[in-house]
């Protein structure tokens, strides 16, 4: 073990172990100790749930990036295992970045992952080139011949000053990743790449890329089969607004749906959607359960604004609940893991025609699942419905749903912040067979709203403090509905 890597692991345990669990959100997962970004090697071995992230663990901004670990057999209860990578080797000395894990054949746990390395004489003169290390599921030891994949494996016109991100999966007797580059015209890019081994790679294709259509660099790509479809799940940096509203600029996320020619190592893309709508959502990474689920998680923060977040802990940056993917009239919907419903207590159920303002004995708090669905069929006069959360007599956030133009309101400006940033979002919410429902998870300043079963789902950090706890609901017009309200514990 590196003198790097054994500094880590020390100060992390010491750290990280005077943090007390109320300091910490109920089930979104949290670094041990300092900086969390991007989830990273996402994976199921040896009877766990294992993830990795980009981590820092001497302070609560980015710096020179690890690896920090977390284990979890139900996906909510997460444990801390050692820091898996230090950036201790004449291959990654400037960073270990992103990537991801795969049981090998021989037991193994493989992590390829991006060893940034200096290119020149000035500090930021970097390459980005793909890295492999093997353990045992808490140890691992990077291959001496690394990087295993270089420069010289780019495709013309592709960039090692921006090439990371592998995702590596096994099949048919091979490895496979994708990895993202910019090219020379600016252009984000999936590359795909195989190999016997997880050492000896060989370039393929080019699997899809943003067409001056969807931001430039994409980043962290992730490429499933799901269903009758193949996904290609990619984060754009530099997103320009779209027309109908569906992507919003900066930094954002995207999911590509098409289908994939194995032979011919072709992706026909088919179609394109946001993957989150929310204001804190980036880097999604996913894996394939026991039991046949595709499970995704992302890092809940925006790389726009993260730098004047507040620093409340000795931790910064969580990941998102985990979800199961789906696909539903050939658009890829999303789902709080059903493992969530283990933490259920003291539920409510109230159905009622609302017509006005409504507070509920019990209906409250801030870790919570919280369903109500809208008879809109059944309620024509309805002109506008607003739910209220997090809320006392000075902070409150809403969401607005307006049946005129079947458009939800988003908006988190009265949550206290103090800080410019985003805090509107809108997004199509038209019922489904009548029927639009409005699913809320709380965990502290984590939210979660899943619109009509996951067709849209929209992330977002709260800057309330933990004692504005109040539920309202507000009817402009008679409403027929349906609340169901759970305590999570």
């Amino acid at each position: 073990m590196s003198h790097k890597l054994e500094e880590a692991r020390i100060y992390e345990a010491r750290e990280g172990a005077a943090i007390p669990a109320h300091d910490r959100p109920l089930f979104h997962l949290t670094p041990r100790v300092g900086w969390m970004n991007d989830p990273n090697g996402f994976c199921y071995y040896q009877g766990a749930y294992h993830l990795f992230y980009q981590y820092y663990p001497y302070d609560t901004v980015w710096g020179p990036m690890h690896w920090g670990h977390a284990v979890t057999t139900d996906l909510l209860h997460w444990d801390y295992r050692p820091c898996a990578l230090a950036p201790d080797t004449d291959a990654d000395a400037k960073g270990c970045f992103s990537g991801t894990a795969v049981p090998a054949p021989d037991g193994k746990l493989l992590l390829l992952y991006t060893g940034v390395q200096q290119a020149g004489d000035s500090p930021e003169e970097v390459h980005q080139l793909q890295c492999l290390a093997v353990g045992d599921g808490t140890d691992f030891v990077k291959e001496a011949a690394n990087p295993v994949i270089g420069a010289d494996l780019l495709p013309e016109g592709g960039s090692a000053v921006d090439f990371r991100d592998p995702k590596i999966w096994y099949e048919d007797g091979r490895y496979h990743c994708v990895v993202s580059t910019r090219d020379a015209h600016d252009q984000g890019r999936i590359l795909l790449y195989e190999s016997p081994d997880a050492r000896r790679w060989t370039y393929r294709t080019t699997l899809d890329s943003c067409r001056n259509e969807y931001g430039k660099m994409w980043e962290c790509p992730d490429f499933f089969p799901l269903e009758d479809k193949q996904l290609l799940l990619v984060s754009p940096q530099e997103m320009e607004a779209s027309p109908d509203g569906e992507f919003h600029p900066g930094f954002g996320t995207v999911a590509l749906l098409g289908r994939y020619d194995k032979t011919e190592a072709r992706f026909t893309r088919e179609a394109v959607q946001p993957i989150d709508y929310g204001t804190d959502f980036y880097a999604p990474q996913t894996l394939l359960t026991p039991d046949g689920r595709r499970v995704m998680v992302a890092w809940m923060e925006n790389w726009a604004t993260v730098n004047e977040a507040p620093r409340r802990h000795k931790w910064f940056g969580r990941m998102t609940l985990p979800r199961e993917l789906f696909l539903r009239d050939g658009r890829l919907c999303q789902r709080p893991v059903r493992e969530l419903e283990t933490l259920w207590q003291n539920t409510i159920t109230r159905r009622e025609t609302l017509d006005g303002d409504a507070v509920y004995e019990g209906v409250a708090g801030r870790r919570l699942d919280l369903t109500v669905t809208l008879d809109a069929a059944a309620s024509p006069d309805c002109r506008r419905f607003t739910l209220c959360f997090a809320e006392n007599d000075r902070y409150r956030t809403r969401v607005e749903w307006s049946p005129l133009y079947n458009e939800l309101l988003f908006d988190r400006s009265g949550c206290g912040t103090r800080r410019d940033i985003p805090h509107l979002r809108r997004l199509k919410a038209a019922p489904q067979n009548g029927r639009l429902t409005l699913r809320l998870i709380l965990d502290g300043d984590c939210l979660e709203l899943f619109v009509n079963d996951g067709q849209r789902v929209l992330s977002a950090l709260l800057d309330t403090p933990a004692e504005a706890e109040g539920i309202s609901l507000h009817s402009e017009g008679p409403l027929a509905l349906e609340l169901v309200h759970h305590t999570l514990h």
